[in-house]
């Protein structure tokens, strides 16, 4: 040994942490084209939120699959596990009635993606690389998705 720290070993390859942090990519080009008052900016707004809740369900996926995968699942956890889903078209009913929208939904949801690493802390399934990959992503996103919420008020 020459005394050199050892590279850290982990369970996700190079191309999975990539790709991840390349999943904010969208949030970052429609939170630009609001920013900057793109002629876009309320199309932006809408393709934020629709990512943020098609990412969010996602997580629904992930965790239903990761109790399915364990074995040791029960009821309560599916029920955890749907809720994403549920969530993200409750959020998307105001636009359908002609509430208010995108704003709030885009400040809840984003503020939902922010506490999501918390229910895979509680499931307990994740590995200590995956929860430090869902954690970074999970601030990037709903921190993004937040201030779009914020500017969503100077657009419509």
């Amino acid at each position: 040994m020459d005394g050199s720290p050892t590279p850290q070993a982990t369970s996700l390859s190079p191309a999975a942490r990539l790709l991840g942090y390349a999943g904010l990519l969208p949030q970052i080009i429609c939170l630009t084209m609001v920013a900057t008052g793109h002629e876009w900016r309320y199309s932006a707004l809408a393709g934020g939120f629709a990512y943020a809740a098609a990412i969010f369900s996602f997580l629904g996926g992930v965790w239903w699959g990761q109790a399915v995968q364990s074995g040791r699942s029960s009821a309560g956890i599916y029920l955890v596990a749907v809720m994403p889903s549920l969530l993200a078209v409750a959020l998307f009913l105001p636009w359908t009635f002609g509430w208010e929208w995108p704003g709030p939904a885009l400040l809840y949801l984003g503020a939902l993606i922010l506490l999501s690493p918390l229910i895979d802390r509680a499931l307990g399934y994740a590995s200590k690389d995956f929860m430090r990959l869902r954690t970074h992503l999970s601030i990037g996103l709903g921190g993004l998705t937040i201030a779009l919420g914020l500017f969503a008020g100077q657009v419509v």
